[in-house]
């Protein structure tokens, strides 16, 4: 329970100044959010699972971007061509996971999703989606810092 609490409050303080940071540079807060969400849902802690989550989100847009323009060069094909296009692209998403630094596979859907829903405003996303990651890791680790030094049995 104390730990809850310790992460509970950290994450309280630090997502009031993501929003008001977001709010204050242009960004989009829901985006940070996701980024924080899947910095969270990440197994693993630390700076490898920093740059692991920021890596997949950050891939994810790419492929969402890949998607979003393709239908550029579609244009004049059957709108079926676009499904199997989409269905290539998820499969090549997932793929990708066979690297390690590329192996979180929602964060790659995490940051697709993303993509298509600021309709294909990659830089904001881009911004939005890693600064919320770095805030999901201060998150995490100041919650973590606040549990060892004033919160756990050991005091």
């Amino acid at each position: 329970m104390k730990l809850l609490f310790s992460l509970s409050l950290t994450t309280a303080i630090l997502s009031g100044i993501w929003a008001w940071v977001a709010d204050s540079l242009g960004l989009i807060g829901w985006a940070g959010f996701l980024g924080c969400t899947a910095y969270f849902a990440y197994p693993k802690d630390g700076l490898k699972g920093l740059g692991i989550t920021a890596l997949t989100v950050s891939s994810g847009v790419v492929w969402g971007l890949v998607i979003l323009h393709s239908g550029d060069y579609l244009q004049h094909l059957p709108h079926f061509v676009g499904y199997f296009v989409t269905g290539i692209v998820a499969f090549l998403m997932c793929m990708q996971a066979k690297k390690q630094w590329l192996s979180y596979i929602p964060g790659t859907f995490v940051g697709t999703c993303t993509i298509f829903a600021t309709e294909g405003a990659w830089l904001v996303t881009m911004q939005s989606l890693l600064i919320g990651v770095l805030f999901g890791f201060a998150m995490k680790k100041s919650g973590l810092w606040l549990f060892e030094k004033y919160l756990s049995d050991k005091n």
